[in-house]
């Protein structure tokens, strides 16, 4: 059973000011350091100047003409798929909290306390000494288990098992209810796959078809690494049974549409879309037995996955069964298993030369499963209450500039836009850390079980979800930890939400030039708030609630505009043969579109009517623009670019910031971009949504 993780957090950081005698002329001095104004963390004023390729025209490739000099003299580390700005940051926030963890390993904590827990889970999963000495020997209760299955009874009952972290056609989750945020709800949804999307068993490229050659390879290999022989025929099974499996999964950007993916039934209306499969069974040993109002997502695949799972022998099942759940407790078994795991997984899909070192690891162990006790700790030091302060001030003005952009867009009626303005005052803020932390109080961490763990914390989660049923939603709740660098927009609650780690330069910098934070968080804010009146975080209202608000005419109005917008980003060709999918994007790319141009109106509005000074030679748009584009410089491994095309709604970045700017009027005054470079488009060819 799939259970939703919901680890984040952090608390309030208090700085302390010590008090004491002084002479007249220190506090002169002291109150005149204060004054001072403060250097920016890059640069003069927030943007490196240097990492521009200035060869490059704006109006040719504004990506590599902001970040070219950069691109060309950076490596990827070698134990990374891709570098960039939020790597780099996490790469941060990552040593950071490697020194918070170094403190509370050497002073510790009274058992049970949060401290103790983070010692006792680091120092688990760092021993990898200890862990290899235990063999396989944690992972064979489970196996065994597996093994003694005689019926697909008996194998529904093990898939619905929280301590049994396998893979199965469908798994059930707990969370809110779309149409009722008030509330949570068990969904159940398509799922089983062990390569990263269906398109990865179905695409007949040669590069296609080696993935699958190497997977089937890799199969075997953790059988053989298991001591289970006649791996190679075992593998041949698994793969078999998967493609079927893929064959029924929607395409990833069918899964974005809300209103095909709520479909709530009754727990006897989810038997009849499977009459025959055991669902009482899955259901009783999740802790789910008493449930009775479901949310299917993908409807009509449900009964066809039962077939697949009923028609499938017994045999093919336990070995499909055990694979999975060796893969998913790979990082917790002996180094054989670990390394085989990231060959295939790290290497070979995304193009990771090197593993990551077992102490990173660590880390991101205990973010996962302690985050918010670390991020408490994070916050005190990493998160000043001015930056705080500073925050809310921008957020504030991006709401303003979204009102101002609503009232007056053309194409929206007024009713409509009554609605829209309802719904972005309600739009809650959440800025870095949680006002209320999770207690981790039940949750059974031991200093010399890495394997026990995972599976106990695991557990934990799922309990954890278990006790939402039936109970009020919490809208406190945080879904990152402060140590996370990255933002969301959560359309039921109505929230964005910043976590602490994304606060700092290049994204965010009080010391910085107004123009450069505009352009970088400024940018950030408006692109989740857009996400509020995308085309599917629009079919929520104030409250969260999935339904239409719209008018048929605004609804077609929209859509048109959606359609240019897919269109423009279809003709993106990251890679030789492989474009964007324009309408698995259009989510984020309608974001970025109507978050840039928010952003700079905020910025404009900033200013009062007066002009930004000009700072080495360039004018405040000219700088806002430069930090959208600064934040968005990234190198990729080929393997890794390929799969987020595939899999994931967002553009590789030269498209975020390119595919961006050139649909604003204000990034071609800017910049002189005219007719015939290779950005331009005509002013009737611009997409401007919001």
């Amino acid at each position: 059973m799939a259970a939703m993780t919901r680890r984040l957090a952090l608390a309030s950081g208090t700085a302390l000011l010590a008090a004491g005698c002084a002479t007249r002329a220190g506090m002169v001095a002291e109150s005149a350091e204060r004054l001072a104004p403060q250097a920016a963390q890059l640069g003069a004023w927030g943007i490196e100047l240097d990492a521009r390729d200035m060869s490059v025209a704006p109006g040719e490739d504004f990506y590599r003409h902001v970040s070219g000099t950069w691109l060309n003299a950076t490596q990827i580390p070698s134990d990374r798929t891709r570098w960039g700005s939020f790597d780099i940051l996490s790469d941060k926030a990552e040593r950071d909290s490697q020194a918070i963890l170094n403190e509370v390993i050497a002073t510790g904590g009274p058992e049970g306390s949060n401290a103790a827990k983070i010692k006792a889970m680091y120092e688990a999963f760092v021993d990898q000494d200890a862990i290899d000495a235990k063999g396989l020997a944690p992972a064979r209760p489970g196996l065994a288990a597996i093994a003694a299955l005689t019926n697909h009874a008996e194998c529904a009952a093990l898939i619905g098992r929280p301590d049994m972290p396998v893979a199965a056609p469908f798994a059930a989750f707990i969370s809110l209810d779309s149409r009722n945020p008030d509330q949570y709800v068990v969904w159940v949804t398509h799922s089983g796959l062990g390569l990263p999307e269906r398109e990865y068993y179905r695409r007949t490229d040669d590069e296609f078809a080696a993935i699958r050659a190497q997977y089937e390879t890799h199969i075997a290999n953790v059988f053989g690494l298991a001591g289970i022989d006649a791996g190679a025929e075992r593998a041949a099974r698994i793969l078999a049974l998967e493609t079927q499996i893929a064959e029924l999964h929607w395409p990833v950007a069918r899964r974005r549409e809300r209103n095909q993916t709520y479909n709530p039934k009754t727990k006897a209306e989810l038997q009849a879309l499977a009459p025959a499969f055991p669902f009482s069974a899955m259901l009783d040993a999740a802790g789910l037995g008493a449930a009775d109002y479901f949310v299917v997502r993908e409807v009509d695949t449900i009964g066809p996955l039962a077939d697949i799972f009923l028609a499938t022998p017994m045999e093919t099942l336990k070995d499909y069964l055990s694979f999975h759940y060796i893969k998913n407790l790979s990082a917790v078994l002996p180094r054989p298993f670990d390394e085989e795991n990231y060959a295939f997984f790290s290497r070979t899909l995304n193009g990771q030369p090197e593993m990551r070192p077992r102490d990173r690891r660590g880390v991101q162990a205990v973010s996962a499963t302690l985050g918010e006790a670390l991020g408490q700790i994070y916050v005190t030091r990493h998160f000043p209450p001015d930056a705080k302060r500073k925050m809310v001030e921008l957020v504030e003005n991006v709401r303003l500039a979204y009102a101002q952009r609503i009232r007056d867009l053309p194409w929206m009626s007024p009713e409509t836009k009554l609605v829209a303005l309802e719904k972005l005052e309600a739009f809650r803020p959440k800025i870095g850390y949680p006002d209320r932390w999770t207690d981790y109080s039940a949750m059974d961490i031991r200093a010399d079980d890495a394997f026990g763990n995972a599976i106990r914390a695991g557990l934990w989660d799922w309990n954890r979800d278990l006790e939402r049923l039936g109970k009020p939603s919490d809208r406190d709740e945080w879904f990152m930890t402060p140590q996370t660098v990255n933002a969301y927009y959560n359309p039921t609650f109505n929230e964005i939400v910043f976590p602490a780690a994304i606060l700092q330069a290049p994204f965010f910098d009080p010391n910085a030039d107004p123009a450069v934070n505009y352009g970088g968080i400024g940018g950030v804010i408006g692109h989740e708030m857009g996400h509020g009146f995308d085309d599917q975080g629009a079919k929520s209202d104030a409250r969260g609630v999935l339904r239409d608000w719209w008018n048929a005419q605004d609804v077609a109005a929209f859509t048109a505009l959606g359609d240019k917008l897919v269109a423009q980003y279809d003709q993106f060709e990251p890679l030789p043969g492989l474009r964007l999918n324009g309408r698995l994007g259009l989510g984020e790319n309608i974001g970025d579109n109507g978050g840039l141009q928010v952003a700079y109106h905020a910025y404009r509005l900033s200013l009062n009517g007066t002009e930004a000074p000009t700072l080495d030679g360039m004018t405040g748009d000219q700088r806002f623009f430069l930090s959208w584009g600064q934040i968005w410089r990234t190198l990729y491994r080929e393997q890794r670019l390929r799969n987020q095309v595939l899999t994931g709604p967002h553009s590789p970045p030269e498209f975020r910031t390119n595919g961006v700017v050139r649909n604003m009027d204000a990034w071609y005054a800017a910049f002189d971009v005219q007719p015939g470079q290779a950005m331009y488009l005509p002013p009737e060819e611009r997409v401007q949504i919001w």
